[in-house]
């Protein structure tokens, strides 16, 4: 063996351990009859999450031990997203029969009510908030209107916006409640959310522009928007993913990326390895995506994507204050990424 080739060798031996390891996905809990898709780490030791089965999970200590609750009354409601601020106080999203948010603010002890829409029809399927008052949900259309209602006052009252402001939805067009992640609310009071079925969509308040997306039934489109951060300005580079649910290992058009706010649009050259519902930005060039046959890892703005874990999860998201980027989904499974 060449002295040349011995360096090689010993440098390979040193530095893959921790090329693995710094991108590998770390189990913290699993085992739970429940189905999470709410997931916001207020911080590197505060995660709240929620589900399926009216179930709310609190860690303080990082995902290390859990705190679960069934919430009292909601035994049977689906809870797909989570809005939290602190250790103490959080909005859970119930999406349908009838679609109802609540808010705790004694650690998930007690809930209140803060918003109830019986409608025939009403499917709510995610939340956004750009500071502790400000925040929005979207549903599925009714009578061809996308649902959108906003508050300002840290969720204790909504208001429904004008059905005339809201945007025009296409026949077989809604959105998808997988992640709590297809919609985007900015600090100017603009937002941006995505849309699914037989046609795949970008809305804002202007109306909805068509995407490069895999579309036609009701399996296939847009899940996820991540919008990169460029500090209090409204960032024009974003990240869509998606698929086809039904057949989560197909690659065929399940992500685009734009730098002009969507006037065009690129394709990656390697795209994630399969139906993808959640996608969010780590850094401004690293990103985490994830579905139901694995998550990829992206450290090239999205151009190229490498499958971290063939484990499924339905949602990640990076600690709001801090540097953990926690993942959840079925089965009560929970878990972070190791940097």
């Amino acid at each position: 063996m060449t002295a040349r080739l011995y360096s090689m060798l010993l440098i390979l031996l040193i530095t893959l351990p921790h090329f693995i390891s710094a991108q590998s996905i770390e189990l913290l809990t699993s085992g739970q009859a429940v189905s999470i898709r709410g997931l916001c780490p207020v911080n590197d030791q505060v995660v709240w999450v929620s589900g399926s089965r009216g179930t709310v999970g609190r860690s303080l200590d990082g995902g290390k031990t859990w705190q679960w609750t069934i919430v009292k009354g909601f035994e049977k409601t689906d809870f797909r997203d989570i809005e939290a601020f602190n250790a103490n106080t959080a909005i859970i999203m119930g999406i349908a029969e009838p679609a109802q948010i609540l808010k705790t603010t004694d650690g998930g002890n007690s809930w209140k009510v803060v918003f109830t829409d019986s409608t025939k029809g009403m499917f709510l399927d995610a939340m956004d908030f750009f500071d502790n008052k400000n925040g929005i949900v979207v549903g599925d259309p009714i009578d061809s209107k996308f649902y959108i209602a906003k508050t300002t006052n840290g969720g204790n009252t909504w208001k429904k916006t004008p059905s005339i402001m809201q945007s025009n939805a296409a026949p077989g067009e809604g959105c998808f409640a997988s992640s709590g992640t297809n919609i985007y609310y900015f600090r100017n009071k603009d937002f941006l959310f995505v849309s699914g079925g037989t046609i795949s969509r970008v809305h804002d308040d202007a109306g909805g522009r068509s995407l490069p997306i895999v579309q036609g039934k009701e399996s296939t489109g847009a899940n996820s928007i991540a919008v990169r951060s460029d500090g209090p300005r409204v960032s024009n580079t974003f990240t869509i993913v998606g698929g086809d649910f039904t057949n989560d290992k197909d690659t065929t058009r399940n992500c685009v990326l734009t730098h002009d706010g969507g006037h065009t649009w690129l394709s990656p050259a390697t795209p994630p390895h399969g139906y993808r519902s959640c996608v969010i930005y780590i850094t401004g060039k690293k990103l985490l995506s994830c579905g139901t046959s694995g998550v990829d890892l992206s450290t090239d703005s999205g151009l190229t994507w490498r499958l971290v874990s063939e484990n499924g999860f339905h949602v990640c998201r990076k600690a709001k204050k801090g540097k953990t980027v926690f993942l959840a989904g079925g089965n009560g499974k929970i878990a972070k990424l190791v940097l």
